[in-house]
């Protein structure tokens, strides 16, 4: 029985699937990178630890953290878009160093849809990501060294652009003008989807596989975020008419076929 959820990283999903988790009965608990915000998950019922990764190695109770788990879920923010030169893939290679030494068997780790490259096109779980970012080589090595480590099981959930709750990506485009490539197709999927999805996989005990997790729907992003604005009464971003003509439009073969899962909320 998978009952006992260890959640690193108790961000803007861990923190919403661990709630899920423990009204459904779950023993749960999970890893902050601060102590105060370890204090308040902890006071609303879901033990928390302070852990930190860096190049260095890991800091922090993580012994403890680590068990009594019969699935680990990695939802660590990367930290890679704000181009810092951070080594991610140099901080996860410590973190499966002491999974290792726990001797957890199942993990779930949680990447992205940026691990496939634009130039790629159409893409499913069967097509192999050719990242040309560092971001997405960064990514793809630690799917890498965990998916194929013998430590352990390693389920990969590659989700699109996420919102819900009051995450709405079109606050940030509203009003701005000469946006390029609103053609191109959304790969997005809401949080409600994303905790269904991992609940999904450890119900079914779902382990070895990888999960593109995307809405199936891929409107434009001039006509999405129009549409959207337009529900918010804000002003709707403008798109240059040129642009690329090859756009990454992410499907998914397996969320149906290995999980039966069925999306709740459409774009």
């Amino acid at each position: 029985m998978n009952k006992r959820i260890t959640i690193a990283g108790l961000g803007w999903l861990g923190s919403a699937f661990a709630s899920t988790l423990t009204t459904l009965g779950y023993t749960v608990k999970g890893s902050v990178t601060d102590a105060s915000k370890a204090q308040e998950l902890t006071g609303k019922g879901i033990t928390a630890y302070p852990i930190v990764l860096t190049e260095a190695g890991v800091t922090g109770k993580i012994d403890t953290l680590l068990s009594d788990t019969d699935v680990l879920a990695i939802m660590i923010p990367p930290g890679l878009r704000r181009n810092t030169g951070a080594n991610y893939a140099l901080k996860m290679a410590h973190f499966l160093h002491q999974i290792e030494s726990a001797s957890i068997k199942k993990v779930i780790l949680v990447s992205s849809t940026s691990v496939y490259d634009d130039a790629q096109g159409d893409v499913t779980e069967k097509d192999v990501p050719k990242p040309q970012s560092n971001a997405g080589k960064q990514l793809y090595d630690v799917e890498q060294i965990f998916f194929n480590t013998p430590a352990f099981e390693t389920t990969i959930v590659r989700f699109g652009g996420l919102f819900g709750g009051s995450r709405n990506p079109v606050r940030f485009l509203a009003g701005r003008q000469g946006l390029s490539n609103g053609n191109a197709p959304v790969n997005m999927i809401h949080r409600e989807d994303c905790i269904g999805i991992l609940l999904s996989i450890i119900q079914k005990n779902a382990f070895g596989h990888i999960f593109n997790a995307v809405a199936p729907q891929h409107p434009t992003k001039r006509d999405y975020y129009t549409a959207q604005a337009e529900k918010l009464d804000l002003v709707a971003p403008q798109y240059d008419e040129e642009g690329d003509t090859i756009f990454k439009k992410v499907d998914s073969t397996s969320i149906s076929e290995i999980l039966r899962y069925e999306f709740k909320v459409t774009l």
